[in-house]
């Protein structure tokens, strides 16, 4: 099964792009005809049109992409992807997750919490949990040409999206280290994509990696899968290359396995990872709270949701779909289901579990990938994609979609898990989801909204601390950088004290 698998990789390692950025090796004429054979066996033998007109280097390039690819497996998920099979007729369940599942930051019993506390920063200072953060997006959107990750959201300290989550999870190792007197290692995985792993490297290098040891980041890359044209054929960029595109958030799966990540955990003694997409300025980084709940239920997925806020918000919600836990599009629930209420609470929505991709993984279910991989569909998003015209080799630049580009989704593998190994908690979306998606200026998540949400959150924490804030007209909020606190904890230094907004508290001064 693992061999299996493996062949559906569409990269390994250093050859995610089909080619190092050093000279590749020039394929041998036997190999070149054999590889060229297996495409046109495929009925993709289009690849090779112009191998006769490249150079040397671009057809070792070529060579070497088209290695990584299977054409029979990629006829198999073209064939999916453009002739999808009737969904058989029947009723659709859909339930909320029973109760034995979730829990609540709003409505569980305080003494519940801090227990879940306690035992999850017991495990972060056994050396027991990892971190993957998955920031394979470009900051395009947001008018950046850098990865998302290194986005100055307009805080006084400048910090970006790394920082701030690199700094979180400093503060969280020193407080690891206060319970058990040695020292504590949160390894944090960063998954890029092929656009943004470069830059990524070199923006970490360049921070010193934000305080944190070399050696417990890990830069690793998801991987690629070739566009599909509408007739099923492999598209080319150019004559040299493949048209590709990232896998999806749920590549994390088998880019675990290809780039020994899973196997680095092992090694470590792994056995609790929280993993998050980065664009989340409020991320609470391996919270021993969510840890710590997972671990109490026994759990191998977790996953924490912020309350809907009405009927009509476009989220996807995490609940039951006949008997399973899946995650269910807002535009694949009717009016009446959207806007039920919950029996037990008259004031809340029944189906309130807002998605915000932020999960818990035990070790054992990464360890057996092997066996389900294979079985996670691929979604289609139908893509205006550059090419060149297969009959003459000249670019083309289409109006209007031309092909389609083909993901995975990382919640893709909820329905293959147990009701009982699964659970959900509810999390207070003002204290921890703050997704930053659009341009400064759009009102909604964007730079703007997401400062304001790190500023608000300070202030509560120092008001709550006994501090005092003074605000004057728009000039709002303190931003407390999370090497002071992590969620909170540890501003009883600020009580009585007055300070004037908009403030950094940097220092215990």
């Amino acid at each position: 099964m693992a061999a299996t698998i493996k062949e559906t990789f569409t990269n390994i390692v250093d050859k995610i792009h089909g080619y190092s950025e050093n000279a590749p090796r020039q394929p041998s004429p036997e190999e070149l005809q054999l590889l060229q054979q297996n495409y046109t066996e495929a009925g993709q033998g289009h690849v090779f049109a112009f191998v006769d007109e490249l150079k040397p280097v671009e057809k070792a390039q070529l060579f070497h992409q088209l290695s990584n690819f299977n054409p029979t497996r990629i006829n198999e998920l073209a064939d999916k992807a453009l002739n999808p099979a009737q969904t058989q007729d029947g009723p659709v369940s859909l339930e909320p997750l029973p109760d034995m599942a979730t829990a609540s930051i709003m409505d569980s019993n305080p003494g519940d919490i801090q227990q879940w506390y306690d035992e999850g920063l017991q495990v972060v200072a056994d050396n027991k949990v990892a971190v993957v953060l998955m920031a394979g997006g470009q900051g395009t959107r947001l008018g950046s040409s850098a990865p998302k990750g290194c986005f100055d959201i307009g805080l006084p300290s400048q910090k970006s999206l790394f920082q701030i989550q690199a700094e979180r999870i400093a503060k969280l190792q020193q407080l690891a280290e206060k319970v058990s007197g040695k020292g504590a290692v949160i390894p944090w995985y960063v998954m890029t994509s092929g656009p943004t792993r470069k830059p990524t490297e070199e923006f970490f290098q360049k921070h010193n990696y934000f305080g944190l040891e070399k050696g417990n980041v890990v830069i690793f890359e998801q991987g690629v899968l070739p566009c599909i044209s509408n007739e099923g054929k492999i598209m080319m960029e150019s004559k040299s290359k493949v048209a590709v595109a990232p896998d999806g958030n749920g590549g994390i799966y088998q880019a675990l396995l290809a780039f020994g990540v899973r196997e680095d955990m092992r090694k470590r003694g792994i056995q609790h990872i929280h993993a998050y997409c980065v664009d989340n300025c409020l991320v609470k980084v391996a919270d021993p709270v969510f840890i710590g709940f997972a671990a109490s239920k026994d759990v191998d997925i977790a996953t924490k949701v912020v309350r809907k806020r009405n009927a009509t918000e476009s989220v996807g919600l995490i609940l039951q779909k006949n008997g399973k836990p899946d995650v269910v599009e807002y535009s694949e629930i009717d009016k009446d289901t959207a806007e039920a209420k919950d029996p037990k609470q008259p004031n809340v929505l029944k189906f309130r579990a807002a998605n915000i991709v932020n999960h818990y993984y035990s070790f054992r279910f990464l360890d057996s990938i092997e066996t389900w991989a294979h079985k996670l569909p691929h979604h289609v998003a139908r893509k205006k994609i550059p090419c060149i015209k297969p009959e003459t080799g000249e670019a083309f630049k289409p109006e209007k979609p031309n092909g389609v580009k083909l993901e995975q989704f990382v919640f893709d593998v909820f329905p293959l898990i147990p009701l009982n190994k699964f659970a959900c908690i509810e999390v207070r979306r003002e204290d921890e989801f703050s997704p930053l998606k659009n341009a400064k200026g759009t009102g909604e998540d964007d730079p703007d909204t997401s400062k304001q949400d790190i500023m608000k959150q300070g202030q509560r924490w120092i008001e709550k601390a006994g501090g005092i804030v003074v605000t004057e007209d728009d000039k709002v909020g303190v931003e407390v950088s999370p090497l002071i606190s992590y969620g909170g904890e540890g501003l009883e230094f600020l009580q009585g004290r007055e300070i004037k907004a908009p403030a950094v508290i940097e220092k215990e001064e």
